[in-house]
């Protein structure tokens, strides 16, 4: 059995976590590749951390595509095989006119929840502008929604299903940067990083609206660190560089921002 107390100790989304700890000591006990449902950003980044300590378990997790935010996680023995392939999606397109009607992401996920699916049965929502979006799902509700997905907003929509690799993903937008700063403070690097004042990026991170690894942090004094990914509700993400202090005792940041 793990030690599922250890484990939960330090984790923000416990309930979670420990529903997928249920999972792993099934993949122990029976040998089996165990699948979880679709996993949001901040619980995945805690699954990767927890599962890095336990050498006897590996886990696998896949969206449908490398940048895939939501995604399953596979989990099982060290000593079986099991790769991406086995974790059951499937890709729906969801086709009308939207041209006199913008749909926005949560418009089609309102769209979906409307006919009674719950959130963790779907992955990422691939937005496509005036002629809908594509959606990733977990396979046991693919029929269920090509026959009761028929409008998002006023538009009639088609939901079929499509092979993962007609995927229409456009690769994020990237923005190479770098700045000196006097420390290394969240609001600092995050404030250049994302183009607002100091203050109102302050604001921000007091109102929960900034992860640093996906873990909320809301003291905008907070240290950033090379490695460290800064999420901003909204604006995108900013990855954090090499790290160099100057001559006069400041910091060189390089910094990478995706939207």
């Amino acid at each position: 059995m793990l030690p599922r107390e250890e484990l939960l100790k330090k984790v923000e989304n416990r309930e979670e976590i420990a529903k997928i700890i249920d999972k792993a000591e099934k993949a122990i006990k029976t040998w089996e590749l165990v699948v979880t449902d679709f996993l949001s950003p901040p619980v995945l980044a805690e699954i990767n951390q927890i599962f890095a300590t336990l050498t006897e378990m590996k886990v696998i997790p896949w969206g449908g595509y490398p940048q895939a935010e939501r995604q399953r996680v596979g989990i099982h023995r060290e000593e079986v095989f099991a790769d991406e392939t086995q974790i059951p999606l499937v890709a729906l397109d969801i086709a009308g006119n939207f041209l006199f009607d913008t749909a926005t992401h949560r418009d089609f996920l309102g769209s979906i929840l409307g006919t009674g699916i719950v959130r963790e049965k779907i992955g990422d929502i691939i937005v496509l502008g005036e002629r809908g979006a594509q959606v990733i799902v977990v396979e046991e509700i693919a029929d269920f929604l090509e026959i009761n997905l028929a409008q998002v907003r006023s538009v009639p929509v088609k939901t079929t299903r499509i092979d993962l690799t007609e995927l229409k993903i456009r690769p994020p937008k990237i923005k190479e940067m770098t700045t000196v700063e006097a420390s290394l403070r969240l609001d600092a690097v995050a404030s250049f990083g994302f183009g607002l004042s100091r203050g109102k990026m302050s604001e921000a991170i007091s109102n929960g609206d900034v992860r640093v690894n996906w873990k909320e942090i809301t003291q905008p004094s907070y240290n950033v660190k090379h490695g460290d990914l800064v999420s901003f509700r909204g604006k995108g993400r900013l990855e954090i560089g090499n790290i160099e202090v100057t001559k006069k005792e400041r910091y060189r940041i390089n910094l990478t921002r995706f939207v």
